[in-house]
């Protein structure tokens, strides 16, 4: 059922239609260096088929995953062999994601000087995942999921085209059942047909006639596994749609990431520390009470484990999501974080110090400190920092939640603190 040429592939019109790159490289018969990245079923690897077949060159097909080093250099010798002869190698690397750092060093001079032309294909963005080096010298052609549309010509194609795929068996498809196959197949064209091959198979073994019910495609897509690779880029990507929901304030699609998460084996500790940090970094002082409920609901996670675990989990987001925010203390932090590695070790001011020896009293330690506890209201106007500091703000409290309580106090404070400085100042 794999196209053998551009006109008969479906999908990646932005890549494959006339005038553009792929198909120019094709019609010329002259493909560069490239890797094709895009996800699961998205065209990577017939498209390398067929950029290898048109190219005047030796082709082999090779997979980082089942073979090692050994085979690489032999294959590389061969290449040099050939292309002393004036035949060039077009060498396709299957999940090449999966080579090291020194693996894909091998590829550098040979890339460079000819011998071998290396296509490419990786799910993971290539960014993450292959050195800079390479990456400068191979062109990257992005692939996208397959429309519905495209889904649907592809089941279409397989059951009717002569010759090729199932039309052997003269089967059609229920419309409701081609609906439910598309929809579940998310854009891949591997996961489409696998299924549509066994619900042809069991249909032909029940013997019920010649229409694909929706029950027979069920049956052959079984439990599908949600695309989710816990060390590649989907992770983040989904990572960071939940962070970003529970900063936006959306509960419910705080909850749909989260629970993406969860049905495709993410680790429950990993999310509830993610929460944690959100409830301090975002939440901040506008609640207080949001570092409680996340670190609560790592500590009922440990307790309960799956699958009722998640129900704490799944309380701890929206309370962060519905909660008021504030990053106040977190940029604090970062201001405060910055002078001192700008600033350096500014020397404790001595009325700061202890003195618990009597030299140290002599040497002025301690000398002036005001204990707040022997003033009204515990305030005191007293300076705190190194003097090269005094007067600085790094804590400003938002409007939100609770800050708004801790900044009318800090106001409070200030104005004391002013009233107590115009006191000492008429005395002196």
């Amino acid at each position: 059922m794999r196209p053998l040429n551009l006109d008969e592939f479906v999908g990646q019109q932005h890549l494959v239609a006339q005038g553009k790159l792929l198909r120019q490289m094709v019609e010329t018969g002259a493909p560069r260096s490239m890797i094709f990245w895009g996800p699961p079923g998205s065209g990577k690897t017939t498209l390398a088929q067929i950029v290898a077949r048109s190219g005047r060159a030796t082709s082999i097909h090779f997979s980082a995953v089942s073979s090692g080093v050994k085979e690489l250099k032999r294959i590389i010798e061969e290449a040099q062999r050939l292309h002393r002869l004036g035949t060039p190698t077009i060498l396709f690397v299957d999940e090449i994601h999966h080579f090291n750092k020194a693996q894909q060093d091998t590829f550098l001079p040979h890339v460079e000087n000819g011998t071998i032309i290396l296509i490419g294909a990786t799910t993971e963005n290539p960014s993450f995942e292959l050195i800079p080096p390479l990456l400068s010298r191979c062109q990257i052609l992005v692939l996208d999921p397959l429309s519905p549309e495209a889904i649907g010509v592809i089941i279409d194609r397989a059951l009717q085209e002569p010759g090729r795929g199932l039309e052997s068996m003269g089967l059609h498809i229920a419309p409701e059942a081609r609906e439910f196959l598309i929809q579940q197949s998310q854009g891949d064209a591997r996961i489409a047909l696998n299924a549509l091959e066994a619900a042809a198979a069991l249909l032909h073994h029940k013997g019920k006639g010649k229409e694909i019910q929706l029950t027979d495609v069920q049956e052959g897509l079984q439990k599908k596994a949600l695309p989710y690779d816990k060390s590649g880029e989907e992770h983040y990507n989904i990572v960071s749609a939940f962070i970003k929901s529970l900063r936006g304030s959306d509960p419910d699609a705080a909850l749909y990431w989260l629970m993406r998460m969860l049905e495709a084996g993410e680790d429950p500790l990993f999310i509830a520390r993610r929460m944690i940090i959100f409830a301090a970094e975002d939440v901040g002082n506008a609640d207080p009470q949001a570092l409680q409920v996340a670190v609560a609901a790592k500590d009922a996670f440990h307790f309960v484990g799956l699958p009722e675990g998640k129900i704490p989990l799944a309380q701890a987001a929206t309370y962060l999501a519905t909660a008021p925010k504030s990053n106040a203390s977190y940029k604090a932090m970062l201001a405060a974080s910055e002078d001192v590695r700008n600033k350096g070790a500014l020397p404790v001011p001595l009325h700061l110090r202890n003195a618990p020896t009597p030299l140290m009293e002599k040497m002025g330690y301690g000398k002036g400190y005001r204990y707040a506890h022997n003033y009204p209201d515990h305030i005191v106007d007293q300076d705190h920092f190194p003097e090269a500091l005094n007067g600085k703000k790094y804590y400003v409290p938002s409007e939100s939640g609770y800050e708004k309580t801790i900044r009318e106090r800090m106001r409070a404070w200030e104005e004391t603190k002013r009233r107590i400085s115009q006191v000492t100042d008429r005395k002196s």
